[in-house]
Formats: C-alpha cells, sequence, structure tokens
C-alpha cells in the first residue's frame, strides 16, 4: 500500500500470479478432500480435512484482494465503431 493506505491497481504480472495462486489453491484442497474421503484412517482424514480448510482460506484471502483491488482496476475501453 501507498503511505497514505489507498490501494494502486495490480499490474498484469500480480494479477496472472494471483490467479496461478487460486487455480493451485483450488486444486489442493480437491487433492485433499479426495485423499480424506478415500482413506480409513481418522487421524489422517482429520489432518487432510483441516489441510482442505486451510486451502479454503487461503482461496478466500486471495479472492477477497482481488475484489478489493477492483475498485482501482483500470478500465479497457474498445474501440468498436
Amino acid at each position: 500500500m501507498t503511505p497514505n493506505h489507498q490501494l494502486e491497481p495490480l499490474s498484469s504480472k500480480e494479477l496472472d500470479y494471483i490467479m496461478d495462486c487460486i487455480s493451485n489453491e483450488t486444486m489442493l484442497a480437491k487433492h485433499c478432500a479426495a485423499t480424506a474421503a478415500a482413506t480409513q484412517n481418522p487421524a489422517i482424514q482429520q489432518a487432510l480435512l483441516g489441510f482442505v480448510n486451510r486451502h479454503e482460506q487461503h482461496l478466500d484471502m486471495l479472492v477477497n484482494s482481488l475484489q478489493a483491488h477492483s475498485s482501482v482496476a483500470p478500465t479497457q475501453l474498445s474501440n468498436h465503431d
């Protein structure tokens, strides 16, 4: 953030990174959930479901970050006449 605590638009590289992170967190949550459903060991199931929760928290943080920056995102005008 800038010294006056205003958000600045994200660069395309930053957006790409956040989108990759969202994709990865989604994939990891799904894999943990599928493995938890397949295992018979309650301790492993509990650990994996904890990982699912953590990945979902990360996903929420990433999405919230994108939403917070949406108000300062540049708009693109189309030149269709």
